[in-house]
């Protein structure tokens, strides 16, 4: 008998690392009736309703984290943690009016923040390896702009970064605001993983947080992005004044895409003192273990990325939050303009709950988005960066 307990999980983990993102498995039917038996291993073949991701969403909150973990059990392998990494490349000065932002120019003043230049590639190259000799495998860079429209010498000297950070051989990420096609091609070829664009909130509450730019031109960037081969990194934030349904409308706009986001941020608001959303409490930890297990749900091959505020909640908080489908995180020094958890700290916790890192290029979505010729630049790259260091 004391053997069936690891045979168990050695056939989970079998089971993990058999599955292809073609094959996602997510219960063919999901009801919040207590007492449902509906086995785990069917495929779902049709699309999301809203409606069917609420009655996700109200399962009682112990059944809604136990699903959740099934079916992440059976897309991803259940001890691994993608560990990332984000700098602010360009701070403040957005034109934007994102109510929650602190480098939005319309907070300015009551923020306290000022705009700063574009920072040099070394600078940002430096950084990167820091991060990845703390086991960051994904470097993340962020510029305050709501678009690329004029900067033709800072879009040359980003696509440098993508460049150096993917010659490291790290998973390489940026989000720059809105992008042309012509834009995300460019990305794409200099050695872009991922693009990060959030969704931020559901279509119905988005114009309450924001209004300088419309839900429809997010999806724009998000299907350029997609369609020059790079994966998608799309969420939202919790805590803006929204409702559940909110919560729920955003995760099943994310099901409606083409194909699903490659990862799923889920961020909890840090309030920033002078933005619009300063008195906003901190949302409970019950509301944050229901947006992540119903998103690791709906979105079975996503990486779910609990994001900005994690640094608010405690270990146990945490370690139910991977429980729930969480399988990615940002560690570091700080995010854009929060604080986050440090690479020794995040190391040591992971550790206790018997977590490990995730290595670059080890998810399979990810390995998609690579065809061979983009890993042939990479190596071509690594051996242009090794000889120009040795000579």
């Amino acid at each position: 008998m004391a053997s069936a307990p690891r045979f168990l999980l050695a056939s989970a983990r079998h089971a993990a690392a058999q599955t292809t993102p073609k094959r996602a498995l997510v219960p063919s039917t999901f009801t919040a009736r207590r007492g449902n038996a509906t086995a785990v291993d069917p495929l779902r073949a049709k699309p999301w309703t809203r409606q069917e991701v609420q009655e996700v969403y109200d399962t009682p909150l112990m059944e809604l984290i136990f699903r959740a973990a099934s079916v992440h059990r059976l897309n991803h392998p259940p001890e691994q943690v993608q560990l990332c990494t984000l700098l602010n490349i360009k701070t403040g000065g957005c034109s934007e009016d994102c109510s929650y932002c602190a480098q939005s120019s319309k907070h300015a003043d009551k923020v306290g923040l000022k705009a700063e230049k574009l920072t040099d590639v070394e600078t940002v190259l430096v950084e990167a390896r820091k991060a990845k000799a703390n086991g960051s495998t994904r470097f993340c860079m962020g510029a305050a702009w709501r678009d690329m429209s004029g900067r033709k010498r800072g879009f040359e000297r980003i696509l440098k970064m993508v460049e150096g950070v993917r010659a490291l051989d790290m998973e390489v990420c940026t989000t720059l605001g809105m992008l042309t096609p012509e834009q995300a091609a460019q990305l794409k070829k200099a050695g872009l993983t991922a693009y990060n664009h959030n969704l931020d909130t559901s279509r119905e509450y988005y114009p309450k947080v924001i209004t300088t730019r419309k839900f429809d031109e997010r999806l724009d960037t998000i299907e350029a992005v997609r369609q020059a081969g790079i994966s998608v990194c799309s969420g939202g934030i919790i805590g803006l004044g929204e409702n559940d349904g909110d919560r729920v409308g955003l995760i099943w706009e994310m099901s409606q895409l083409p194909e699903p986001p490659e990862s799923f941020p889920v961020n909890a608001l840090v309030a920033i003192p002078g933005t619009p959303l300063e008195k906003n409490e901190r949302v409970t930890i019950q509301e944050l273990l229901r947006t992540i297990a119903t998103a690791r749900i709906v979105l079975p091959t996503s990486i779910i990325r609990f994001a900005a505020g994690r640094i608010s909640y405690t270990e146990p908080e945490q370690a139910l939050a991977f429980m729930a489908g969480a399988n990615a995180i940002f560690t570091g020094e700080r995010m854009l303009t929060t604080p986050t958890s440090g690479w020794d700290e995040d190391h040591a916790m992971l550790g206790r709950w018997g977590l490990q890192g995730m290595a670059s290029f080890e998810s399979t979505t990810v390995r998609m988005k690579e065809g061979q010729a983009a890993l042939e630049a990479t190596e071509e790259r690594k051996a242009a960066a090794a000889a120009e260091a040795t000579a």
